[in-house]
This record gives structure tokens, C-alpha cells and sequence, in this order.
């Protein structure tokens, strides 16, 4: 597809046409300037200076007459990323809005950079886009205008890359502009991204339609002077009559995925008839029917009930006096502009208006109602990026059942929801209290599929007990599946709640028995406020609760509590030994080694394995590598030892963010931990890291506070001692 290359000259004459305030175009001419300066000696794929790419972008998106910001920002959005040009320069140069939408298109851009294409990855990708469009629309705007002149100069990449740009087109770019009801845009994206997905079809199809249009086009023209021949005996305005031909992609769909035969298709070729009012569309309709039989089960009417892109239009599809099938479409001139440009349309910039992003992005969540979904959605952060996305895809994009609250508010859902679906929609209460459903007045089981037009009520009851196994056969929606997943486990962790309280009870008896100490004692110490407060637990089942976790351990208590063992030892000499950390019970002199492969340090329940010729190796309990109790001795750590250090081998399991690895190291260094080996690795497929580090510590009450402060560094979510 060849494309006029356009200069600044042409983004001005765009833009000047409604921005009128001198400073704002002194700005943008200023953006210009300076990526015309630092992306000089930058040049595309095509051969082109890099700045043009940064001039269409204007270009597209003064076509959509986007305010200020969002041009200054689409002329700046790659400078952070390709030169040397600091993001503080740009917010000290054009304000905060810019350097906010500049900096969210970057991290975007960022991660394309990485040049990590597994499935895990793009998910994470393509879920980054859609979390900067729930907080500002205008980064997808900018967005998709810097995507749509990279299809427009597809050809110039590897044919690798350009079923890959392709494909993430279809999948994520281009529904998104048909969410937002970007027309235009959406039908140009998927046009190309055919083309080079299925160049075969594509080309079939356009000839098929060049050849309805070469054959027809009288018939469409003589029918659109009658019809405006009429209107104006009718004393009907009409601001506007106009042929529009089916895009590629649209016959596509109905051809290769509906399976449709070309000569089925009716609406390849429409009139569409511009007039004033509601009422004159509604007018215009009767009229020509008057005049032309409709067809059967073909009238829309999209005024009364919009799409969720906020599309509006009446259509029916009519057979002239010869046969021929033809679309007309009918709407207002403002009906117009939102059919093309969308979200665009409809918050077009005003001179002379202050503009509020907050309020922008709220208006567009009340106008557009899908988009409350969409933003709680997004903000699930803690969401696996795949699932997201597919959740996206499925209960947001191909939404296309539109059914009724009884007052009248519309609710969107997929093919096959059902009236749990709906209640999930409208409230997490209402589903999880839900009882019954009435669809059009009449009570129905909850398994009823919904179609488009139903009106529907949910019944309640207080006594419900909520979602059960059998829900998850019930609801269609993926956001309503997540839900009941987690109740049922919320639920299932309550129920263990118990189970884990006497496990932990049982782990304190036995450490303390180990001690001399009897249950009831060993309770009423571990329940003082003093081991509550070190451990952060407000109550004793909480405590039990986090023995039961290992988190701390009953060992960790009794080492905090520093109850010593009664060690009864038949010694030969009477004397304190301060330099060997083990003591062995009725044993002379016998060579003694702390295992490699557990690292155990004092404060750790302990045994000794006998290695002939080697003396006794030192085991933490549940190291895996003790096996042969027939060799197995009782041994006890030293109470009158000196301290010292001893090496401890540790992994950190971590969600991979910028400066995570500095920020232990600072952890390390100001508990003044020496560290004496570091390993990180990345898992690019969950984003995630594993550090593994071997540090000197004194003893496990040392350790536990260590690892409490480390698992409160951000993105650390387990830290564990490692076992070899």
C-alpha cells in the first residue's frame, strides 16, 4: 500500500484548523525541532529519515484533532527510547501530561526492544499496553497512530516480522480501536495486517469487490439520486449522501470464518445519508421504505440501542425494482464522526476548555460501559499476564450480547453467558448471593444462555452460600471463572485454618518437650505479648498458623526465648570448651564437620551422621540427605561457644523489577551480612528472578529477622534456605 509522505507543513495545516492558541502552537513546533535535531542521522528501514515516522504520527493524530499534549507526545514518543534526550527534560519543556504520555508509550516500547517474542512474553507486552490505557486513553491513541504508519510501511521489514507485527495487530491493536470505535483506523489495520497474513484470500476478495463495485455502480448511483430526489421533495434535510464499500477484512470474516458465500453478502455496497436529527433519521427510514421492500431480518436500529464503541446508526438493507440487494445507513452528522473516529470523535479537543485527564478517563468509563470492566480488570496487577489477556480477549473484545437491568442500563457480555454471568457484571455481592434468575419477567435456571435484547433480574438471598464447584460449569466469562476460583479457595483456606492451628500446636509441644518444658508452660510462653510482638503475629492461632508455615519455626522461638537444652554430657574434663561449636555426648575426641549440603548454624535442630574415617558430619533434621538411622548420634550445640559466623546458603524468589538486586544488596549491608557468593537469574517466561546468595550468620534467630526483612523488599515473595 503506497502511502503519501507527508511534511510538518501538512500536520500544521491540520492542526491549526482548531487549535488557535498561539503558545500551544509554539509548542508543538518546538517538539518538532527538537526530534528533528536528536533523531537526525536516524533513518528507517524504507530508507527514510527516522523524523518522517514521527511526523505521520503527528499527522494521524491531528486527523483525530487530539489536543496539544497528545501531538507533542506522539512527536516525542521515541525520543527517550533512541537518543540521548532525559525524560525530566521533557517535563520541564512541556509539562507533566506530556512526560506521562511519553513515558508510558516508552516502557511500552521498552519491552519490544527486549526482543523476547515467547507466548508469556508478549502477554506481559501487550497487558503493559492496556494498563496505560486504563489510566490515560491517549496513550492507546498514540499508540495505535504509531502503529498504523508502521503497517502502512510493513514491506520495508523481514517477512518474519511481518507476520509477527501482523498477528499482534489482529490480536490487540486493532480490536481495541474497534472497542473505542476507531472505524477508520480499525478497518486500515486489519486490511494490511490480511494482506500479509493470508495475501491470497486478501487478493481474492479485493477482486471479487472491485468487480460488485465496477458492475454495480450505476444502479448505486441512480439509487442515491432517488433517494435524494425524494428527501428533498420531503423537505427533509440532508446534509450529505455517500457510497461506502465493505472493507477486505469484513467480506473475510464473513466469507472464510462465517462461511458465507460472496453473493450472500448483501452490505458490501451501502448508501449512507447524512441528515440533522434523530427524528429526520427515523423520517428518512419510513420513507424509504415506502419506497424500496426491506429485506427480512436485516434493520438495526443502533440509535436506540448503541454499540459499547458508542456507535450509532439506523440500517436496513433494501431490494430495488431490478433485484440488487443494498445497504443504506442513516445518521446524524455527530453520529458520523463517532461511527469513524470513535472515543476520538467524541472527546475531540476544545479550544478554551481546561482540560483534566481524570475527568476525561471517568466520562469515558460512564460513556463507554464497558470500560469499568476493563478498568478493574486492569487493575488486578497481581494477575498472570497470559490469563489477563486472554480474559481481555474473550469477556471484554468479543463482547457482542447486549441485554437490559431492568432499569434499563445495558450490560454487554460474550456468546454463552449466562444470568451469572450478568450478576457478576453488575456486582461481585449480587453474584455471590445470587439464587435465581427472571429473563423477560419469567423465573429461568441459571444456566440459561442470554441473547441479545433480554431483560434480566437476578434473585438474591441472604442465606445464600455462595459459589460452589458446579458454578464454574455455569458462567462463560472468564472474570466470573477467576472469581469462583478464589472464593472456593478463600473458603477452603478458612476451612484448614483449624487444621493448620493444631499442627502448629503440635510442632511448639514437641520443640518445647524437646526442652523440658511441658505443653501448658510451653503455650503460655510462646502466647506472650513479647514472642507476638517479635513476630508480628496478633494473636496466638495466628502464631501457631505461621509455625504450622515454618514461618517462624519452633526452633526460632525457642532460640528467641533462649531456652537452653539441659545437656547432661559425661566429660572427661570438667572445663568449658569456647572453640567447638558441637558437643557430643559421652564421646572423646572426635573430628567434627558442619554439612555442606544443609548449612546448619546454631539455634537449628541438629543431628550427627557417623562417616567412617570422617569423623561426624552435622545435619539440620529435615536435610533429605540423612537417611540411615543406624548411624545417626544424638549431638547438641555448644551453649558456652563463642560467637562467629557460618555460611548459609539462600534463595530469593523475586518478581524481576528495575534495581532489585541493588536494593538487597543494601539490605545486606546495613545488617552488615557479609556475602561471600551471589547468583541471579532471569526467567524471561514469568518475568520473574532467582537470587541465590551464600551469606555469614551467627545463628537462626539472626537469620529469621534477616529473611523478615528481606521478604518485605518489594517484589521478594519467598525466601528460603537452600538444600543441596
Amino acid at each position: 500500500m503506497e502511502n503519501k509522505l507527508h511534511t510538518f507543513d501538512d500536520v500544521k495545516e491540520l492542526y491549526y484548523r482548531y487549535i488557535k492558541n498561539e503558545e500551544d502552537r509554539k509548542k508543538i513546533n518546538e517538539a518538532y525541532e527538537l526530534v528533528e535535531k536528536k533523531h537526525a542521522g536516524q533513518f528507517r528501514k524504507s530508507g527514510e529519515p527516522y523524523v518522517h515516522h514521527l511526523i505521520e504520527v503527528a499527522y494521524i493524530l491531528a486527523t483525530l484533532e487530539v489536543g496539544p499534549e497528545t501531538i507533542i507526545a506522539g512527536l516525542l514518543h521515541d525520543v527517550v527510547e533512541d537518543t540521548d534526550f532525559p525524560l525530566s527534560e521533557i517535563e520541564r519543556l512541556f509539562g507533566k501530561d506530556v512526560e506521562f504520555l511519553v513515558d508510558s508509550v516508552t516502557k511500552i516500547q521498552r519491552m519490544k526492544l527486549s526482543k523476547r517474542y515467547s507466548e508469556n512474553f508478549e502477554a506481559e507486552d501487550h497487558k503493559k499496553i492496556f494498563l496505560g490505557m486504563a489510566k490515560d486513553i491517549r496513550v492507546i491513541i498514540i499508540k495505535l497512530a504509531d502503529r498504523l504508519h508502521n503497517m502502512r510501511t510493513l514491506k520495508y521489514l523481514a517477512p518474519d516480522r511481518q507476520i509477527a507485527l501482523s498477528k499482534e495487530t489482529m490480536e490487540v491493536f486493532a480490536p481495541i480501536a474497534d472497542r473505542l470505535g476507531m472505524n477508520t483506523i480499525k478497518s486500515e489495520l486489519q486490511d494490511i495486517a490480511l494482506s500479509y497474513l493470508e495475501p491470497e484470500k486478501y487478493q481474492e476478495i479485493k477482486g471479487l469487490i472491485e468487480s460488485r463495485i465496477k458492475n454495480r455502480e450505476k444502479d448505486l448511483i441512480q439509487l442515491q439520486k432517488r433517494i435524494a430526489d425524494m428527501l428533498y421533495e420531503k423537505h427533509i434535510p440532508m446534509l450529505g449522501i455517500e457510497s461506502r464499500y465493505k472493507s477486505i477484512y469484513s467480506v473475510y470474516r464473513k466469507m472464510y470464518i462465517k462461511g458465507r458465500q460472496f453473493d450472500q453478502i448483501y452490505d458490501i455496497m451501502a448508501l449512507r445519508i447524512i441528515t440533522e436529527t434523530e427524528i429526520n433519521c427515523y423520517e428518512i427510514l419510513g420513507f424509504i421504505h415506502q419506497m424500496y421492500k426491506p429485506m427480512l431480518n436485516r434493520f438495526k436500529d443502533y440509535i436506540a440501542m448503541p454499540k459499547p464503541n458508542m456507535y450509532q446508526s439506523l440500517h436496513t438493507t433494501i431490494i430495488t425494482g431490478e433485484g440488487l440487494y443494498f445497504e443504506v445507513q442513516i445518521r446524524t452528522k455527530e453520529m458520523d464522526e463517532v461511527a469513524e473516529s470513535g472515543i476520538a470523535a467524541h472527546w475531540r479537543y476544545k479550544e478554551g476548555v481546561n482540560y483534566n485527564a481524570q475527568k476525561e478517563q471517568k466520562e469515558i468509563s460512564e460513556k463507554l460501559h464497558w470500560m469499568k470492566d476493563f478498568v478493574n480488570m486492569s487493575s488486578e496487577l497481581s494477575s498472570d499476564a497470559k490469563s489477563y489477556m486472554e480474559s481481555l480477549k474473550h469477556d471484554i473484545f468479543e463482547a457482542n450480547v447486549y441485554v437490559f437491568t431492568p432499569k434499563g442500563k445495558v450490560v454487554d457480555l460474550p456468546n454463552g453467558s449466562t444470568p451469572l454471568d450478568f450478576a457478576y457484571k453488575i456486582h461481585t455481592k449480587v453474584f455471590e448471593s445470587a439464587v435465581g434468575a427472571l429473563v423477560n419477567n419469567a423465573l429461568v435456571p441459571l444456566s440459561t444462555i442470554l441473547k441479545t435484547g433480554d431483560i434480566v433480574e437476578i434473585k438474591t438471598s441472604k442465606a445464600s452460600t455462595g459459589p460452589n464447584e458446579g458454578w464454574l460449569k455455569l458462567v462463560c466469562t472468564n472474570g466470573a471463572k477467576n472469581y469462583i476460583r478464589k472464593f472456593l479457595a478463600d473458603k477452603n483456606a478458612d476451612a484448614m485454618r483449624d487444621d493448620k492451628i493444631q499442627k502448629g500446636r503440635n510442632s511448639i509441644i514437641d520443640a518445647f518437650k524437646d526442652r523440658g518444658i511441658e505443653e501448658k508452660e510451653a503455650l503460655e510462653l510462646v502466647s506472650s505479648q513479647k514472642v507476638l510482638n517479635n513476630y508480628d503475629f496478633e494473636n496466638l492461632d495466628d502464631l501457631l498458623i505461621g509455625v504450622a508455615n515454618r514461618n517462624p519455626a519452633a526452633s526460632n522461638i525457642i532460640e528467641f526465648l533462649n531456652i537452653k537444652k539441659k545437656v547432661n554430657l559425661n566429660f572427661a574434663k570438667v572445663h568449658k570448651d569456647t572453640t567447638n561449636p558441637i558437643l557430643v555426648k559421652s564421646a572423646g575426641k572426635v573430628m567434627i564437620s558442619l554439612g555442606s549440603c544443609c548449612t546448619p548454624i546454631p539455634g537449628d535442630e541438629i543431628v550427627g551422621y557417623i562417616t567412617k574415617g570422617k569423623g561426624i558430619t552435622i545435619h539440620r533434621k529435615e536435610c533429605p540427605n540423612v537417611k540411615d538411622g543406624k548411624r545417626l548420634i544424638e549431638v547438641f550445640w555448644n551453649p558456652d561457644l563463642a560467637e562467629k559466623t557460618y555460611p548459609v546458603d539462600l534463595e530469593i524468589e523475586c518478581n524481576d523489577r528495575n534495581n532489585l538486586l541493588v536494593d538487597i544488596m543494601s539490605v545486606f549491608s546495613i545488617h552488615k551480612i557479609n556475602v561471600t557468593d551471589l547468583n541471579a537469574k532471569l526467567h524471561p517466561e514469568t518475568m520473574t528472578s532467582t537470587i541465590d546468595a551464600t551469606i555469614l550468620i551467627k545463628d537462626a534467630h539472626a537469620l529469621s529477622d534477616l529473611s523478615n526483612v528481606l521478604i518485605n523488599v518489594p517484589g521478594v515473595y519467598e525466601v528460603h534456605r537452600k538444600i543441596h
